[in-house]
């Protein structure tokens, strides 16, 4: 959840860990800080607040002449967010410095005996015992022996980076269960969460893996296990581009995301399509044609809008591919004792790669013995390098919190995911022609859509003051309407529940006023008449409709109070248009409410935490 960034060059650190904190804030924003090695001196500040808070007091002049540096931007978990609880933390001389992220779960036992051998404890988090412990071992060893000693002792999951006076020269690192890649650049070192930190120095990186330390000079790098075995590691490119990660004039990273999506579908789908043959190819699923001919049920494991997107999976795959699919949270996965067969196929969906929930339920599958794929956006990721084998979405990164392109991306490749399966079991070339030029339409079909963002944000403005929001849909656009209900909530602090529309007379049609918006996906399918009478059901009770409609519906004008209307499509790529006015109609809303919805409380993008 945390973002941590550690420097050891020639530049100036202070700039080079304020600019990589910037870039790693979308992972927590509750406190922030720096430390840096000039000489004897450890320099660290710190404080509750953002990125821009603390570098509106950092003395850039004082850091001159600093070489080794780490910075840290917190999603607070044990401790309130204050100047106290931020990283860094150090040790009771003052001699090392220490960024985590994560959580230490035996830190109460180990804070009690260090405690009782003379520590002080200021901190309130569970990362400071981390830096004692280093300490204590640090004595009489080198700073990476002192952490690979100190790493066996703890209990949860860390991705941490020390430094230590005694030790100027390099940095340390060490990853189990958070992200931590490290840029190789000429003369220069930069360990990070995640690229978005690193690109702009250097496009050659190392992936850390769960079990591994780093010892980092400026000129070189050597990686160990726990045991303190030297190990060989690869290097690979980062082949995004940085513009990715700027705003290009766009007031908020989620508006830009939003509208990237024409562009991220296609990239979605570019070079999958087969459309002469009606198929879709997607390499690296790496199942083989027995495998896949053996399939008997496939479980969908994921969290949060991935989750969402797994919802939409089922009701395609079901519909298309006739195999039976179930959905899981990734964090009741696991502790549900799950029942696991042969000829069955786990799928976890992420967009990092990183969920721990979804990690934890991935490893349990794979320990069950099923085979076990990986739909996830970001090259590298951990999901992305343990699971059998997988899909990107090739999305980019997405820096806005709440989740947008690689939502649509996600259904793009669950899309061709059901063409490539129910094309081996039941569906002819020609039907499949017919989807896929219906499908490869879509990027401009969303444009169209992206150009009505003032109708849109008209009808933001009517409704930015409703406390209570109802969002209803139908067979695949249930999935969507759940997902346009938790865009709201995120990022505008809104209540809002996302129900199949028929549920509604079950028990939230007594909620239902004047003053309640409900918000149906009323596009032409087989349901539309049955949606209809849900919204008669509503009118009658004074709610206040708006509908998501199909271009060229005039009768939906009888019964809702405003229409945002979609152009027609096939029922399989549907999801990828109705889900546009909802994202942008909860932008707008958080918007005008005064909201910072790259940035919404409480949240971060990469849980990494159960």
């Amino acid at each position: 959840m945390c973002g941590i960034v550690g420097y050891i060059g020639n530049k100036n650190v202070a700039e080079v860990l304020i600019n990589g904190l910037r870039r790693l804030e979308y992972r927590g924003y509750d406190s922030v800080g720096i430390a840096a090695l000039l000489g004897n001196e450890l320099i660290i500040q710190k404080q509750k607040g953002k990125v821009a808070d603390l570098n509106k007091k950092v003395n850039y002049e004082k850091f001159n002449g600093c070489t080794v540096g780490i910075g840290h931007t917190r999603w607070a978990t044990h401790g309130e967010p204050n100047d106290i609880n931020a990283h860094p933390h150090c040790d009771c001389n003052g001699d090392i410095a220490l960024v985590h992220n994560g959580i230490i779960e035996n830190y109460g036992a180990i804070k009690k005996v260090l405690i009782e051998h003379g520590h002080t404890i200021q901190s309130e988090t569970d990362t400071e015992v981390l830096v004692h412990l280093i300490e204590y071992y640090h004595q009489t060893l080198p700073l990476v022996d002192a952490v690979q000693k100190t790493l066996t002792r703890v209990e949860g999951t860390y991705g941490i980076v020390v430094i230590s006076k005694k030790e100027p020269d390099k940095m340390v690192a060490a990853r189990n269960g958070s992200p931590l890649i490290l840029g190789i650049g000429d003369g220069e070192m930069i360990v990070a969460s995640d690229a978005s930190a690193i690109v702009e120095h250097t496009r050659k990186v190392m992936y850390v893996s769960d079990g591994e330390i780093v010892e980092i000079t400026k000129d070189t790098v050597r990686t160990f296990d726990l045991r303190k075995n030297e190990l060989e590691k690869q290097t690979d490119k980062i082949d995004w581009d940085i513009a990715y990660i700027e705003k290009q004039g766009f007031t908020h990273f989620m508006l830009k995301e939003i509208f990237e999506q024409p562009d991220t579908i296609q990239n979605a789908f570019r070079g999958r399509i087969v459309l002469d043959e009606g198929k879709t190819r997607l390499d690296g699923l790496r199942l083989t044609e027995d495998e896949l001919n053996s399939i008997k049920r496939i479980i969908f494991i994921a969290c949060g809008t991935s989750w969402h997107a797994g919802l939409i999976g089922e009701y395609l795959i079901e519909e298309y591919a006739r195999i039976p699919v179930e959905v899981e949270y990734a964090s009741e996965f696991r502790y549900c004792s799950p029942i696991l067969e042969k000829g069955d196929l786990v799928i976890v969906i992420s967009q990092s790669g990183e969920t721990a929930d979804t990690l934890a339920a991935m490893r349990e599958a794979k320990a069950r013995g099923v085979r076990v794929l990986g739909i996830t956006n970001v090259v590298g990721s951990t999901i992305a390098r343990e699971s059998d084998g997988g899909v990107y979405i090739h999305a980019g990164p997405e820096i806005g919190v709440a989740s947008t392109k690689a939502f649509t991306s996600q259904i793009t490749v669950l899309i061709l995911l059901t063409f490539y399966l129910a094309r081996r079991r039941c569906m002819t070339a020609d039907a499949g022609r017919e989807f896929l030029q219906e499908l490869i339409q879509v990027p401009a079909l969303v444009q169209s859509i992206l150009g009505k963002n003032d109708e849109i944000k008209a009808i933001a403005t009517l409704y930015q003051h409703h406390r209570n929001f109802l969002y209803l849909g139908r067979g695949i656009q249930f999935p969507v309407a759940l997902e346009g209900a938790l865009k709201l909530k995120e990022i505008s602090y809104i209540h809002a529940e996302g129900y199949p529309a028929a549920e509604m007379k079950h028990g939230p049609i007594a909620l239902i006023d004047e003053n309640m918006p409900v918000v149906f996906i009323a596009i032409k399918d087989e349901v539309y008449q049955k949606v209809i009478s849900n919204m008669q059901e509503v009118k009658a009770r004074k709610g206040k409709i708006i509908a998501i409609a199909t271009e060229g519906d005039e009768e939906i004008q009888k019964f809702a109070d405003h229409v945002f209307y979609v152009p027609a499509t096939i029922k399989i790529a549907s999801p990828l248009l109705t889900v546009i006015p909802l994202q942008l109609l909860a932008y707008h809303i958080a918007v005008l409410r005064g909201c910072n919805v790259d940035q919404p409380r409480n949240l971060a993008k990469s849980v990494t935490v159960e």
